[in-house]
Order: structure tokens, then C-alpha cells, then sequence
């Protein structure tokens, strides 16, 4: 199969139907145990105040009433508030104006929205909320955290790849939309971004989906359900066979010929579905709600529960873009974000994977058909790597680990975009911490050290007074080669060039990683 769809897939027009044959907008699984309530969004476009309010039946809200009124229903006939919200892409973290030069959306649609007053503290998301990246995000602020991290207080991104927990639920997650010619790279952009990279930050790599795979259950075993919940952007390759893909193709008649040529959706997403898998397989992007059921081999009990997947709408006036599961699990299950132990012992199985420079890595599963350095193929851990990983103790995600790297902003003020610098890249205290605790390679310190060109020095290391603070150009920080980023829009100065030993400039291509010299 080849690549998927244009990347403005999403943002065409579009040509639908009448009929409406939407999935339940509630899941509930059966048994009498305690359950997860689940809210998931599809392309939440920035919208978070709409969505928040929504869940919480806010009396002042008005605007997109209509589109919210199942969630509504749902919650007032159970009588609920949800323990999580999860978003399955173009969430739209734009923290400031300066974030706007770095997502790849046609100008007319850029446009703040509402993250901002998250990130600055001025609200606080009423649910805790994780999510993964789309093709239309924020993509500066998203690379200072490849393996994931707080983007503001109880919001969270799950990184390139991630498995985490969320009251005992395995939840798996690949950010970015598919296209073959970039698969192979390494994850090597970051701001400033050109007219190619800004495109290219986004698309999924194959190194990200070799480490998913290793999810795989280590004995081999198939009649279980290793992951609880899957996420991906864009769909598995393939998907509509196993859903009406007759009504699906006369609702969007563009899909029926990409879906014959094999560019709609990720190939390789397919494998990570047979794979792992997951109970439920959750994704965005194509702007449509459409169920489908997948069946895994075996016979009797030995057969694994079958894949129900689930791809949300837009949040617009008429569509399903939402969906509530109430999930089973243990009575003792605290609501709260833990690291997967697995997840964590393949990051450091897999940790020579992790390049900053321009490459392509040839991945362990390619010996036989290319010359290769690995001295394994299987990455899946061992008793004993798990082992390691128990030492590591306590495995709960730190919620107050977040910290402002580019300045908040604290009102919108209307200014064009032509007014504002684009935001800085920063050294991100997340993944630093995290990369430390675990041992392994800090791809955001990486990307730094490959190139001083606009790194900008993070807004929380500045006085804390932000009224009364000196002019920033006159505050030693220590470090040359850091730009300062004032957060206002005077004039920014040029980057102060250094030259890095053996350092190559952001984007050059060096060769491949994994290949045999």
C-alpha cells in the first residue's frame, strides 16, 4: 500500500449524504464492576472550552449548544462527571501567536482558539485530558516532547509513541498521519521550520510503529487483548472493509478510490491493530464518524475479543464527534496517569533508534533485506529487562511537572501574524527529567545541541515577578547560545551562532542509522 491522503485531506470540501447512520454516542461494558467513564473527541481544532463546557454543563454556555446535547444527555441520565478526555489528534496546543507561524494550516484557519488560556493558568481543564498529535498542531511546542509530557495543568500529550496507563487501562498512541516517503526518517525537525519540515514534523516514522509493535505480548501468547485502547490520527489502512464501507463511500465519495489504491489510511497501523490487539481502536482525521468490528484469529475461548473501532467527526453543529465508554476495571483502580512498565523497558531496548540528524534508519525487522548492525531483531522485553524496570519504583506520572517553556499569553489581543516572531525552540525540563530517570537518549537535548539557531531560553527560568522583570537582553543565564524570547513583539535579535564539534545543521542528511558501514 502507498502513502495516505494529502495532508489537507481533512480540510477539503467535501461531498455527504443525508442518511446518518452515526455509532451509539455510549459504550458501557457489561458486569456489575466499577467502571472508567471515558469521553473521546475526535479533531478538537483547539475547541476546549466548547468541549470543557460541554462535560460540565456550564449554565452560560451558548455557543455550539446543539452539538453537545448527547453528551449533555448522557451525563445527566447517569449522573456522572468523567474521569477522562481523550482527544485523538489536531488538538491544537498553540500556546501563544508565535506558536501560529508553526502549524501547517492554510492562514485562514489560524486562528488562536482557547488552549492558550490552559497553558497560561488562567483555566485549569475541569477533566484530566490526554491526547496525541494530528497534521495540524502546534508542532514547536509538541517536538520539545517526544516521549510525552504536561502541556498544561491535567493535560496531556502523549509524545511521537507512548503507552501509558490510566486506572490499570494500557492506552497506545502514535501521533501524526501517515506518508511513505517519510516513514523511514528519523524525527529530526524542529523550530525554526521551512516550507518542508513544518509538513514533515508530523508524519508518523516507522521507528515509532517498530516500537509499538513490540507491545506484542513476549510469550507470544494470542488469545489475549494486550492494549486496552489504541489511538492513532489517521485510520488503519484497510478499516473500511471491516465497517458499512458502501454508506461510508457514498457519505465522502472521495474515499472509495483512495481506499481501492490503498492510500486511505496507514498501512502499518493495520499491523499494530493485529498486533496488539486493542480492545478499542480510537481515530480522527477523515472529518466522519464510522464504527467498525475486527475479528482476530483463534477458535472458542481461545479467541481474542475483537477490535471495535471508532472514528470521530469535527466538532461543527450536526456531527458526532464525541463519544462516552464506561470501561471496566478493578475497584481499587486509582484515576490517574502511571508509565506502561513495558513501554518504558522498550524505550530502552530501542534506544540506539533515537537520532537527531537527517537519517534513515533501518530498522532491526529489515535483516535479510538489508545489511544490519542489530544484534537482535526482537525487542520485546525479557523477564529481566522487566526486572530493571522494577527498580525504578513508583511509575505514577508527576502532575506537577509542567512548566511554561515559551511565554504565556495572557489575553488575546487580536495581533496579525505578520506582527509576531514564530515561537523559539526550548530545552523542555520534562523530557530532560524523564529522559535521566529512565537512562536513555534526550532527542529535545539533541536537537538542541545539533544547532543553536533560535533556542529560546525557557520562560520559567525567568524572575518570577514578570511585571518588574529587567530588560532581558541584560539577564545572565549562563548559557551563549541561548536566544532570549521577550514573549512581546518587539523585534527579536538574530540567533547567537555557535559551532557545534561534528555538528550538522538542522535537516542535512548524514546517512543511515542501522546500516552496516
Amino acid at each position: 500500500m502507498s502513502s495516505e491522503a494529502p495532508d489537507d485531506h481533512c480540510c477539503g470540501h467535501e461531498t455527504t449524504s443525508h442518511e446518518d447512520p452515526a455509532p451509539q454516542p455510549l459504550i458501557t461494558e457489561t458486569g456489575s464492576q466499577r467502571k472508567a467513564k471515558i469521553a473521546v473527541v475526535g479533531c478538537s481544532h483547539g475547541e476546549m472550552d466548547a468541549i470543557y463546557e460541554v462535560f460540565f454543563r456550564k449554565k452560560n454556555f451558548i455557543y455550539k449548544k446543539e452539538i453537545f446535547q448527547t453528551m449533555a444527555l448522557i451525563e445527566e441520565k447517569k449522573g456522572y462527571k468523567f474521569d477522562l478526555l481523550i482527544c485523538c489528534g489536531d488538538y491544537q496546543s498553540v500556546r501563544n501567536y508565535g506558536d501560529l507561524h508553526q502549524m501547517n494550516v492554510p492562514r485562514t484557519y489560524l486562528n488562536l482558539q482557547t488552549f492558550y488560556k490552559y497553558y497560561s493558568g488562567e483555566k485549569v481543564a475541569p477533566v484530566l485530558t490526554i491526547f496525541i498529535g494530528g497534521n495540524h498542531e502546534a508542532s514547536g511546542f509538541l517536538s520539545e516532547l517526544p516521549n510525552g509530557g504536561w502541556v498544561a495543568p491535567n493535560i496531556y500529550y502523549m509524545g511521537f509513541a507512548n503507552c501509558i496507563q490510566f486506572a490499570g487501562l494500557r492506552i497506545a498512541g502514535l501521533s501524526g498521519i501517515y506518508k511513505i516517503f517519510d516513514a523511514e526518517f528519523s524525527h529530526h525537525e524542529r523550530a525554526p521550520f521551512n516550507e518542508s519540515s513544518i509538513k514533515t514534523a508530523y508524519h508518523v516514522r516507522n521507528v515509532d510503529m517498530f516500537r509499538l509493535r513490540q507491545l506484542k505480548p513476549a510469550n507470544d501468547d494470542k488469545t489475549s487483548n494486550p492494549i486496552d485502547i489504541m489511538l492513532t490520527h489517521d485510520w488503519p489502512g484497510g478499516i473500511p472493509d471491516y465497517g458499512n464501507k458502501n454508506w461510508l463511500f457514498k457519505k465522502k465519495d472521495r474515499f472509495e478510490a483512495d481506499h481501492d489504491a490503498g492510500r486511505l489510511g496507514n498501512p502499518v497501523a493495520m499491523k499494530l491493530l493485529f498486533d496488539c490487539r486493542p480492545r478499542y481502536y480510537l481515530a480522527a482525521h477523515l472529518h466522519i464518524a464510522f464504527a467498525a468490528l475486527v475479528p482476530h484469529k483463534g477458535t472458542g475461548t481461545d479467541r481474542p475479543q475483537p477490535t471495535r473501532f471508532l472514528s470521530l467527526d469535527k466538532p461543527i453543529p450536526g456531527r458526532q464527534f464525541m463519544q462516552a465508554l464506561e470501561i471496566n476495571v478493578a475497584e481499587d483502580a486509582k484515576m490517574e496517569l502511571s508509565y506502561d512498565p513495558q513501554w518504558l523497558a522498550i524505550l530502552k531496548n530501542t534506544d540506539l533508534l533515537t537520532v537527531a540528524d537527517k537519517v534513515k534508519i533501518v530498522l532491526p525487522d529489515r535483516v535479510g533485506r538489508e545489511p544490519c548492525i542489530y544484534e537482535r531483531k526482537d525487542f520485546r522485553p525479557t523477564e529481566e529487562e522487566m526486572a530493571e524496570i522494577e527498580k525504578l519504583g513508583d511509575l505514577t506520572i508527576k502532575t506537577d511537572s509542567f512548566r511554561h517553556t515559551a511565554p504565556p499569553l495572557k489575553q488575546e489581543s487580536g495581533q496579525s501574524l505578520d506582527d509576531v516572531p514564530p515561537s523559539a525552540y526550548y530545552r523542555n525540563p520534562q523530557s530532560a527529567e524523564f529522559c535521566q530517570w529512565l537512562e536513555i537518549r534526550d532527542l529535545n537535548q539533541m536537537l538542541i545541541e545539533k544547532s543553536s539557531e533560535y533556542v529560546g531560553v525557557p520562560y520559567y527560568m525567568m524572575p518570577d515577578d514578570v511585571d518588574s522583570k529587567p530588560n532581558q537582553d541584560d539577564v545572565d543565564f549562563g548559557d551563549e547560545d541561548f536566544v532570549i524570547d521577550r514573549g512581546h513583539h518587539e523585534e527579536e535579535p538574530e540567533a547567537k551562532k555557535i559551532r557545534l564539534e561534528g555538528a550538522e545543521g538542522v535537516g542535512e542528511e548524514s546517512g543511515d542509522v542501522g546500516a552496516s558501514e
